[in-house]
């Protein structure tokens, strides 16, 4: 057998492998992924709060309580995550949001939250209409593209 064959055979080997272990490791997580998810669900409260703010930020830097910060794996203390800062009753309290539900989020608004620990699961307007996020400016190239198109008599892409 010739040099790049035994290397090409190797590759594909260590290649397998790489995708059998993730096949399994993913699997597991997904089971565990799964538990949380039942145990986030049997525990929800509905509680009526006012959201004062929301952002991503770094956990450190959200206000969250030390011990939240302590069981945060270290890999996962660096990335954003969306942070929601509330009023229930009289205390002011930062909560992590769901990442599906962020967006729908209203801010300075009263509503009726699913809440687990400090985990916001659903979210539900209180007085009024909740509205979905607000239309998001374009920036830069993407607004100057649609100006040319609507200029030229194109319909503009959304």
């Amino acid at each position: 057998m010739s040099t790049g064959a035994i290397v090409a055979i190797v590759v594909l080997v260590v290649m397998i492998a790489i995708l059998v272990v993730l096949y399994f490791a993913g699997k597991k997580m997904q089971k565990r992924q799964e538990e949380n998810n039942a145990m986030l669900q049997a525990n929800k409260q509905y509680v009526s709060m006012l959201i004062i703010d929301k952002k991503r930020m770094k956990i450190r830097d959200a206000g969250l309580p030390q011990a939240v910060i302590d069981q945060t794996p270290k890999a996962l203390r660096g990335s954003k995550m969306p942070i929601v800062k509330a009023k229930i009753g009289p205390q002011i309290m930062s909560l992590i949001c769901e990442e599906k539900i962020f967006d729908d989020v209203p801010v300075k608004k009263e509503v009726k939250a699913a809440v687990s620990g400090i985990y916001i699961l659903e979210v539900k307007g209180l007085h009024g209409k909740t509205t979905a996020a607000e239309k998001v400016e374009k920036k830069g190239l993407r607004k100057w593209v649609d100006k040319l198109q609507e200029k030229a008599g194109a319909k503009p892409i959304k």
